[in-house]
């Protein structure tokens, strides 16, 4: 493989390197080395996760199951480790920006993606994009760890799973780019895990170890699971209102709201910040 081009993007600081491949061409790309090659922040262009722009149709081929999804465009993503994850909610706004950009997608209406979660729907105001991100799932209480010290958390499943644990303060819970302890049981697969502290009424702080990356600047999965998380905690349920939280996270703050239909909305930036060529 000679070269192919690539395009860098984050959304609240969690950064990703988009690969253009619309008629599925460059599938070798996505083998676990390059995608770990690539995310390398010192060898590499540094990232969280690469996420492949490609049409539905195209994945098809290596992928049938998603043939049913009524979206032209797929968001193929990997975390930094090069496994394959079910979708990332940032980068669903990261990735709605380069389609309006590229003239791929109309401008004017909302932007429908397609990911191992199902179709989200991104609508864009200004510089702000707002992906509705469906419906929550709760599961077993658990258990989180970080050396000697553990806290229950809430399960939340968002397309992905998540562990979310209250602290009095986010400094207690470590360093988080070591590996924190879960229940392997509740989650045969991994999980990510949100650590929360309140800041305010309807205000949080959050810090986040993603399942294959480790701590990241940011989650948007995790950032919905925690609305729903602390909002069942404060007793409040989008019954006949929708509920609202600020969520601030390290690389910036995130608007979640929960509807009175059952469905968490995702609003906040999104930036394409560089683009180029690479051969890694």
């Amino acid at each position: 493989m000679s070269g192919y081009r690539f395009l860098k993007g984050h959304g609240t600081e969690n950064d990703f390197v988009l690969l253009p491949d619309h008629d599925g061409s460059i599938h070798g790309a996505l083998a676990p080395e390059r995608v770990v090659a690539l995310c390398d922040r010192r060898a590499g262009i540094g990232a969280d996760g690469v996420v492949r722009v490609i049409r539905t149709e195209a994945l098809a081929a290596h992928e049938p199951a998603v043939a049913a999804q009524d979206a032209e465009w797929f968001m193929d993503y990997r975390n930094a480790d090069g496994s394959v994850a079910e979708m990332c909610g940032n980068a669903t706004r990261v990735y709605a920006r380069h389609l309006i950009e590229e003239g791929l997608v109309p401008a004017d209406q909302p932007v429908r993606i397609a990911t191992r979660a199902g179709i989200k729907t991104v609508t864009r105001e200004g510089e702000r994009f707002t992906t509705d991100m469906g419906t929550p799932a709760l599961g077993p209480s658990s258990t989180v760890t970080v050396g000697h010290q553990g806290w229950p958390a809430t399960n939340v499943d968002m397309g992905n799973p998540h562990a979310v644990a209250f602290l009095d303060d986010l400094a207690d819970a470590g360093r988080l780019l070591e590996e924190p302890g879960y229940d392997h049981e509740v989650y045969p697969h991994g999980v990510n895990i949100e650590f929360v502290e309140r800041v305010a009424e309807r205000h949080v702080a959050m810090r986040v170890h993603e399942r294959g990356a480790g701590e990241t600047r940011s989650c948007g999965t995790g950032a919905c699971a925690v609305l729903v998380a602390t909002a069942i905690a404060d007793g409040v349920r989008p019954t006949d209102a929708p509920v609202t939280y600020r969520v601030d996270v390290p690389g910036g703050e995130l608007t979640l709201t929960w509807t009175p239909d059952d469905h968490v909305l995702l609003a906040g930036p999104a930036l394409i910040v560089a683009e180029g060529t690479s051969s890694l």
